[in-house]
């Protein structure tokens, strides 16, 4: 992890450094990840996981995360 990156990760909150952490490591086994189901591992809503996704998505980490699509909950698109 670069300076830049590990400097903009401490700007996010704790529920969305959860969130990237969770990509960073479950992004390596799949690319396609539901709100539903990430809020399910991290103990947090759909809701709550959509509305901190967008900084991860605006970010510049070691992480892409693109808004996929939604088909029974909104679903990204995850490249590491």
């Amino acid at each position: 992890m670069s300076a830049t990156t590990a400097a903009q990760t401490t700007d996010l909150t704790d529920k969305q450094q959860r969130i990237l952490a969770h990509l960073r490591e479950k992004g390596r086994m799949k690319t396609y990840f539901k709100s539903r189901l990430i809020g399910e591992e991290l103990g947090m809503s759909a809701k709550e996981v959509g509305a901190n996704m967008t900084a991860i998505c605006e970010g510049n980490f070691d992480v892409d995360v693109e808004k996929w699509g939604y088909s029974s909950g909104t679903t990204w698109k995850v490249t590491v």
